[in-house]
């Protein structure tokens, strides 16, 4: 109690008490299953927090040991937790499976990978650490599906009992038989445990005889397939030789199951945690192994650059300079964090960042030319000028010179959009400046971005860009 009570008081020093007291709440009174996987953008909701502030706050939590940090592969289809990783480098680039879409997915980081938190078992012990012990509809709700599933329990016991035939627990290496009525509707056979899956086709005329049909789950070939049948009685034989607990569910694929699996809500992808600062500082050992390749469909890159930087040396000296320099990081830095984004790296005077979306890139470097006019002002001069580049598209998440970065044309192009900057312009390519949410900012602003056609270094076709004045 006493360890508790220390990484408490630590984690209120580094996360405040606001974020620290909800967080401490939760540990002492929720319920065992909101302790596993927690959504911490339902978290930061329910508790009225800011949500780049609660994930801070679990960040440094699990940093302290206080939560365990997981990032769980999803299936796009169900939300299914497909594989569930420790590390960032456990993920693999390769395809998943999921049995009850009967689907493979090439895993993006962008939706298809949720970071969840679940308490630590040396701070507080729960059912989820032991999921073989959970009721079967407690394992898909705590394990199989994921925190974007937006269903409370009572809501979820109503529509299991409306989409499922029939479900049982199944001890390792026992067998059992189901006595079903199959209805004129398509019927999956899923276990969860196995992650394996048999469709029932049925149609045709309804019949009184006994049809049968025998499943065997195992690990290393669990059963999937698909078989044609009529409406009527069915005799289902189970053996489970998985070496565990399974929990074969026989569900009606229909209006009600699909009902079920669209309720969602927003969950903190791996994307929105590549781009936190907090996460990208305090969870350095956490990155990319060496030969991995995750995708990302959509991200923002926003590059700046000092103008004249060597001018500058030459004419106030090193010293002066140096302290001009930093004071120009600092305040960049902060306004990066600050927009929902993260600096990947600083090359010389220049910054290169990621944003989830180009309307926070746009936001910032707005703010960082006024934070340059307040530095200068100060000075009483005009000595700091920095070039803005901004674009938003696919990357790949690699692992370049021992750092979590970025890789693909999309990076090139922003690079080469900075070099267009002159002066205190801004540039940022169509696709950045159309989206709706740039255009308000810039209406707001009564900013009229002037629009020109650029040949870039390296880039085959001329690209649509703005210079934002």
């Amino acid at each position: 109690m006493r360890e508790l009570k220390a990484q408490f008081a630590t984690l209120q020093t580094i996360a405040g008490p606001t974020v620290t007291e909800a967080i401490a709440h939760l540990v002492e009174n929720g319920e065992d299953h909101a302790l596993n996987r927690v959504n911490v953008l339902q978290f930061s909701s329910a508790n009225g927090l800011d949500e780049e502030q609660a994930i801070s706050g679990f960040l440094h939590a699990s940093r302290l040991g206080l939560f365990d940090l997981t990032w769980n592969v999803l299936c796009p289809g169900c939300s299914g937790v497909l594989d569930a990783h420790d590390t960032l480098k456990s993920l693999r680039s390769e395809d998943y499976h999921c049995g009850l879409c009967a689907c493979g997915y090439e895993p993006s980081v962008d939706e298809q990978v949720e970071v969840a938190f679940t308490v630590s078992p040396k701070v507080r012990r729960i059912a989820a650490h032991d999921p073989n012990t959970l009721p079967l509809w407690e394992y898909y709700q705590q394990v199989f599906w994921s925190s974007g599933i937006d269903l409370d329990r009572s809501t979820f016991a109503a529509l299991a009992d409306e989409v499922a035939l029939d479900a049982l627990e199944l001890p390792a290496g026992e067998r059992a038989v189901m006595s079903l009525q199959l209805p004129s509707q398509f019927v999956i056979v899923f276990e969860p445990v196995t992650h394996s899956a048999h469709f029932i086709d049925v149609q045709g005329e309804p019949t009184k005889e006994c049809q049968l049909l025998s499943l065997v789950f195992n690990r290393s070939h669990p059963p999937t397939g698909s078989i044609t049948m009529r409406p009527g009685p069915l005799r289902l034989s189970l053996d489970n030789q998985a070496g565990v607990r399974t929990l074969p569910t026989v569900f009606i694929a229909g209006d009600g199951l699909h009902a079920m699996l669209g309720k969602r809500r927003p969950f903190l992808t791996a994307k929105r945690m590549l781009s936190n600062q907090t996460f990208r500082d305090v969870f350095k050992a956490d990155h990319l192994d060496i030969d991995q390749r995750l995708k990302i469909t959509s991200l923002t890159f926003l590059f700046t650059d000092l103008k004249g930087s060597t001018a500058l040396y030459e004419r106030v000296g090193d010293l002066a300079a140096f302290d001009l320099v930093r004071a120009h990081f600092r305040a960049l830095l902060e306004i990066i964090s600050s927009e929902k984004g993260a600096v990947v790296k600083t090359i010389g005077d220049a910054v290169m960042a990621t944003f989830l979306k180009p309307e926070h890139a746009i936001a910032a470097g707005l703010r960082m030319r006024a934070a340059m006019d307040a530095l200068n002002a100060q000075r009483g001069t005009e000595d700091l000028v920095v070039k803005i580049g901004i674009h938003e598209g696919p990357c790949l998440a690699v692992m370049l010179n021992e750092r979590q970065d970025y890789f693909g044309q999309t990076v090139n192009i922003a690079a080469r959009v900075q070099g267009l900057a002159t002066s205190k312009s801004i540039h940022a390519t169509g696709g950045v400046v159309e989206v709706p949410a740039v255009s308000a900012i810039l209406q707001e602003r009564a900013i009229k971005p002037i629009q020109k056609q650029a040949a870039l270094r390296g880039i085959a076709d001329k690209v649509l860009v703005y210079e934002i004045p």
